[in-house]
């Protein structure tokens, strides 16, 4: 351990360290200031100031929380990968001010610390180290002599390129020049600093900024009272209380026994490692049949979410023949309000344990359904990164623990800022009183053998 990752390993242990004239001054945790560190801190003085001079963000580290673990751990499992690149673009047909966009971008990574972190491993596990004066990753890239397949084939390559989470920025932004009237603004984030919340957040700000430094007056957004900081500490603490235990005992009962594997029928052989490689097909519901499903939600005293997910897990023992199914789902993570308005990676996953068998109808397998659902979101914090360490299962690395598909409703009323982003064909839209026109990206997250998002 050299003296940097020392440092930092104080500070993740509640140590406080700070110049004062020049002076080093401790305090914080007792416990960990025992004679033996006090002495090394003596010993390493004159390296300690140089370093803290140098770098005044040098001990701003932080634990992460059990969602950012896991995804970490995939990154470092597969570090070229670009599974969890997260981009939306548009593209501007007016001249625009270099200048002011990248000062936008400035201020809104000043404002979400999050994006403007890395995650280096130090000793066992990831930290979060926020940077103050980090480098904003904005390049403008000439693409005026590139005709319009090898721009977009430039705009998708560069939203692919990986993130490298040790050492580099974790929002990067590119800027396709093809004219002084026709420009593209590439934004991509790695998911461990921001979920889909987060972006709908980010897509408000940036609007709001952009214009207010465009008609040059105050930028005012709503002070932020809380940090992902808080959010790691309130979910550490969750999972130490009674209240943990209680998550744990009806997870623990409702994942008890051998976890079924869901086979799928496939067209090929099932690769050794899983790999990222997917595709998406989208497919509209009339508005009929949309209008019968909610009706029928209706009648059975059911969510759309419950009649659609017993659906799915019906047509999944259709096509497998299994009758113990498992089925996860994201949840926005966001229980405590508090959290509401910061940016990060909140997102969770719940399971779905339906059993098939024995049901004379739909009708009754709903009612189990229903059931299962309400227990589910009644336990819904606890962090599915824990789930699978606590379970201690045997590891398959051609499969995704626990379940094999997910399923997810959208809700656009709570994202309708960035929903507008992430259609699958190029759409003019209003942004913040601008007209500008969508850049459709295919992003996948391939976690799954099939992902069923409505």
């Amino acid at each position: 351990m050299n003296l940097v990752e020392f440092l930092q390993d104080l500070s993740l242990k509640g140590v406080k360290l700070w110049l004062d004239n020049g002076k080093l001054r401790s305090g914080g945790s007792q416990k960990v200031l025992k004679s033996d560190i006090v002495n090394q801190l003596k010993q390493h003085k004159a390296e300690i100031l140089q370093l803290l001079n140098e770098q005044p963000d040098l001990l701003q580290v932080h634990a992460l929380s059990y969602g950012q673990k896991g995804i970490w751990f995939l990154w470092q499992l597969s570090p070229k990968s670009y599974a969890y690149n997260v981009s939306f673009a548009i593209r501007i047909y007016s001249e625009v001010d270099i200048n002011i966009w990248r000062q936008a971008f400035l201020i809104l990574r000043e404002r979400h610390s999050s994006l403007r972190s890395t995650f280096p491993n130090r000793g066992q596990a990831p930290i979060q180290w926020i940077h103050q004066d980090q480098k904003l990753d904005f390049l403008q890239i000439n693409a005026a002599i590139w005709d319009e397949e090898t721009l977009r084939a430039k705009v998708v390559e560069a939203h692919r390129h990986p993130f490298d989470l040790e050492t580099e920025p974790v929002m990067r932004v590119r800027w396709f020049n093809c004219s002084e009237q026709d420009h593209i603004l590439l934004l991509t984030i790695h998911h461990i600093a921001v979920d889909g919340w987060s972006l709908n957040l980010i897509v408000k700000e940036l609007s709001e900024i952009y214009q207010a430094l465009l008609a040059g007056v105050e930028v005012s957004l709503q002070p932020l009272t809380h940090t992902y900081q808080d959010y790691v500490h309130w979910q550490q603490a969750l999972v130490e209380r009674e209240e943990g235990k209680r998550l744990w005992d009806y997870w623990q009962q409702k994942l008890a026994g051998e976890l079924p594997v869901l086979n799928l029928p496939t067209d090929r052989p099932r690769p050794a490692i899983k790999s990222d490689h997917g595709a998406a097909y989208p497919f509209q519901v009339s508005q009929q049949l949309t209008q019968n499903i909610k009706a029928l939600a209706k009648s059975e005293g059911v969510t759309l979410y419950m009649l659609l997910l017993a659906a799915f897990q019906v047509l999944l023992y259709r096509y497998t023949g299994q009758e113990d199914i498992l089925v996860g789902s994201p949840t926005s993570g966001r229980t405590e309000s508090e959290f509401d308005s910061i940016v990060g990676y909140f997102v969770d996953l719940m399971v779905f344990r339906s059993d098939v068998s024995g049901h004379t109808s739909f009708r009754d397998f709903l009612a189990q359904v229903r059931q299962t659902v309400m227990g589910a979101l009644d336990h819904q914090n606890y962090p599915f990164t824990l789930l699978i360490e606590r379970l201690h299962l045997e590891r398959d690395p051609s499969r995704p623990p626990i379940f094999q598909v997910s399923f997810a409703l959208q809700n656009l009323l709570e994202a309708q800022e960035i929903q507008q982003f992430l259609g699958r064909t190029d759409t003019f839209i209003n942004w913040g009183g601008m007209e500008v026109k969508t850049v459709a990206i295919d992003q996948y997250e391939n976690q799954y053998d099939l992902t069923l998002e409505i």
